[in-house]
């Protein structure tokens, strides 16, 4: 089942526009990679309500600006993972709310933490998991360090 805004899970009804879009792409995608649907939709919608509370403001609008939830192509589905996003190193920097862990590229950062060093172990575990790089940000923006776990 693909759900769209206006045809959704009834555990949705009751949450905000942006969370429910979210929570639909994520169902969606985890359908697309086998989850059974009771297994999908209560899982969605927590992390749809977990990224919606670590989003930026801008974040949120750019999502909310982007149209209907997204299917992922026949090819996508065929996966049982991104596998374009396992190549993309990750990186760490300040965000409004604490510290971004995010692929590089991405325009949303899959976690926000409290202080800098969360987010660098976090990173790191996944940029090792990954075997891909890490790359890390001053509060400024500037880069402070680049590692490489592609060996490892």
């Amino acid at each position: 089942m693909v759900w769209t805004m206006q045809d959704y899970p009834s555990s949705m009804k009751n949450l905000d526009k942006v969370t429910r879009k979210k929570a639909i792409d994520i169902a969606n995608s985890m359908i697309d990679d086998g989850y059974k649907e009771g297994q999908a939709i209560p899982i969605a919608i927590e992390q749809a309500k977990n990224w919606k509370q670590n989003a930026s403001q801008s974040e949120i609008d750019t999502y909310h600006d982007q149209g209907s939830p997204t299917k992922r192509s026949e090819e996508g589905k065929q996966s049982t993972s991104n596998p374009e996003r396992l190549e993309e190193g990750e990186e760490v920097y300040k965000h409004e709310d604490g510290w971004a862990v995010a692929s590089v590229g991405s325009d949303i950062a899959s976690e926000v933490l409290s202080t800098k060093e969360e987010a660098v172990a976090r990173a790191v575990e996944i940029a090792r998991k990954k075997a891909t790089s890490l790359t890390i940000y001053k509060e400024d923006g500037s880069k402070e360090e680049q590692r490489s776990y592609a060996d490892q």
